[in-house]
């Protein structure tokens, strides 16, 4: 039979093992190991000093150590350089030095490595309250539970490891703005992040173990290659490209399905064996949005240049004929109305160019001390010679204060807004009226015309929107009251709708005093 000291070695071996699979808090492990090792050895107290990157060398767990010693022992090891293996071996019998130092010879300790795949991570002490040298089967034994006890470290340094690059994972799912779906190698939901459950309008519990067909459905087939043709041609097309498809896919209680693109690719082992297919689905509302009036936009540009250039060349065309001769009156009306579809062409093309340069980002403004009372009075007598059906009324408070703004572009955008009451308004006066605030002026344009739909509000100052209505009774481009916003925010300030004003339109605008 084995002595009892060796049964009992042998149990607290076992139970140390079998600890390793169940205990996951570190701390609570080593701890465990520490107080087997001191009984084991007939000790007194003890420490396990760990080594890592971020934190050098520090003390992990300690048994009945004097806080004194302890807080010796911690500033000890904190200064002993972590990069560096040469003195691993040389911290045992320096901190044995120490003890006989501060115990006068009372105290005796033993310390071996702690060593994974060769590679101290810690170290282990158990001390005696008495003299006495420790044998060498109580190194042994020591050896034995420092082999445990790295085993423990090195597995939750793995664990840790894993955790957090689960947690990272986690977090990037979760944070992306586009849907994403993990599926397992039969097509099967996986994972599916906060953003896919958004557009789905669903939630994951919903979703996980349903296969990809049952998660993303169609409103009609979609455009590109789909999963199944993917994986039936066993991703041949995969090694350098994702596949992409392009839909209207349904959502759960929704009526109106939501335009799509999902790419998606298949994530292989090192052996070739497919692990997951990882798809990313975006909502390409906009882009469509954005395609659609491009398209409406050329078709209203088109219609839109057709009419002057007809005018011009019909008049030019008339004026030049051999065969009749026109009076002075008659020419001059005809140069008039050629030179006024000239100005509506450079007036088209001269915006079609401020769009662009602002969406470019391009836009440079020369700044003067503006006074806008000044430049609405000017805008209402030129505007009042033009139109009979419409009067002008300028109303600022005498100390109305100049503002730093480009003359020119606050122009511009007065004329537009001007442009659009006349345009809108059949009769009416038309008023430009302002006030001062502490930090900014305000200035509106308002007439009495049948006003904004209040279903147009929010996009009447976006890039060649025009609602329907408006499209189908009065000619234009959409990029007026766009430019008009643009100009504003360049010079720090705000534009929008009055929405109290109920006697037709009004459009305000504001600009910074200083």
């Amino acid at each position: 039979m084995l002595p009892d000291y060796r049964v009992r070695q042998r149990d607290y071996l076992l139970e140390i093992s079998r600890a390793l699979t169940e205990e996951l808090d570190l701390d609570v492990l080593l701890l465990r190991i520490l107080r087997i090792t001191i009984e084991m050895l007939t000790g007194h107290a003890g420490f396990i000093a760990l080594k890592d990157e971020k934190r050098g060398w520090h003390i992990a767990v300690h048994e009945g150590i004097a806080e004194a010693l302890l807080n010796y022992l911690k500033r000890w090891l904190e200064a002993q350089p972590a990069d560096s293996t040469e003195d691993d071996e040389v911290h045992v019998p320096e901190i044995n030095r120490m003890l006989s130092d501060i115990s006068m010879g009372m105290l005796t300790g033993v310390g071996i490595n702690m060593i994974f795949q060769k590679q101290v991570i810690g170290q282990i002490y158990v001390f005696r309250n008495y003299r006495g040298l420790f044998s060498a089967n109580d190194r042994m034994l020591l050896t034995s539970f420092a082999n445990q006890a790295a085993i423990a470290v090195r597995n939750a340094r793995l664990y840790n490891e894993t955790r957090e690059q689960s947690l990272r994972l986690e977090a990037l799912l979760d944070s992306a703005a586009d849907g994403i779906l993990i599926l397992t190698p039969d097509l099967r939901v996986e994972r599916a992040n906060k953003a896919l459950q958004r557009l789905l309008n669903t939630t994951e519990e919903q979703c996980v173990g349903k296969h990809f067909s049952e998660v993303i459905r169609w409103a009609k087939p979609p455009q590109g290659v789909t999963l199944e043709e993917a994986v039936a041609n066993n991703w041949s097309q995969s090694v350098q490209n994702l596949f992409y498809l392009e839909g209207d896919m349904l959502r759960e209680g929704l009526r109106e399905p939501l335009p799509v693109g999902i790419s998606y690719g298949p994530l292989f082992s090192a052996e070739n064996k497919l692990i997951n297919v990882i798809a990313s689905v975006r909502d390409i509302t906009r882009f469509r949005t954005a395609e659609e009036m491009k398209t409406s936009f050329i078709s209203v540009v088109s219609h839109e240049l057709k009419t002057p250039i007809a005018l011009i060349k019909g008049y030019v065309s008339t004026l030049r004929r051999d065969d009749v001769e026109w009076d002075r009156e008659i020419v001059s009306e005809s140069l008039a109305v050629i030179e006024e579809e000239a100005d509506h062409l450079t007036e088209m093309v001269e915006d079609l160019l401020d769009a662009t340069r602002l969406q470019a980002g391009g836009l440079t403004l020369k700044k003067v001390e503006l006074e806008i009372p000044r430049l609405a009075r000017f805008l209402a007598d030129r505007y009042t010679s033009q139109t009979e059906k419409h009067s002008f009324e300028v109303d600022f408070p005498a100390d109305f204060p100049a503002v730093p703004a480009d003359e020119e572009r606050i122009r511009q955008v007065l004329t537009n807004l001007l442009n659009n009451a006349i345009k809108y308004s059949p009769t009416g006066e038309i008023r430009i009226s302002g006030k001062a605030r502490q930090k900014d002026v305000v200035v509106c344009v308002s007439d009495h015309g049948p006003g904004i739909d209040p279903r147009d509000q929010p996009f009447v100052f976006d890039r060649f929107y025009r609602s329907d209505e408006v499209a189908k009774t009065t000619k234009g481009t959409g990029l007026g009251l766009y430019l008009c916003r643009e100009i504003i925010r360049a010079h720090e300030g705000k534009i929008w709708v009055d929405e109290t004003y109920k006697e037709g339109s009004r459009i305000c605008f504001s600009l910074p005093r200083e």
